[in-house]
């Protein structure tokens, strides 16, 4: 079970075109925009360090997004 609250995964996607949504893909795509995010603050923390900082700023995030959307984060 993911952290992030179903509600808010549901209003998501049914803001985005889903016409409706099972209780148990819900619970998928939460899971699925956990691990997303997980990936997101592993890169972003990468790329902190990397510029010697201890604040993750825009262009760490913009980064480690980039580095998901190619497949060098995995």
């Amino acid at each position: 079970m993911a952290d992030l609250p179903n509600a808010a995964i549901k209003r998501i996607l049914l803001a985005n075109g889903v016409p409706r949504i099972s209780a148990s893909s819900v619970d998928l795509a939460a899971q699925a925009a956990q691990e997303f995010l997980v990936k997101l603050a592993k890169g972003s923390v990468e790329s902190m360090n990397a510029a010697k900082r201890k604040t993750v700023m825009d262009e760490d995030i913009q980064a480690a997004k980039s580095a998901i959307a190619s497949g060098r984060i995995s």
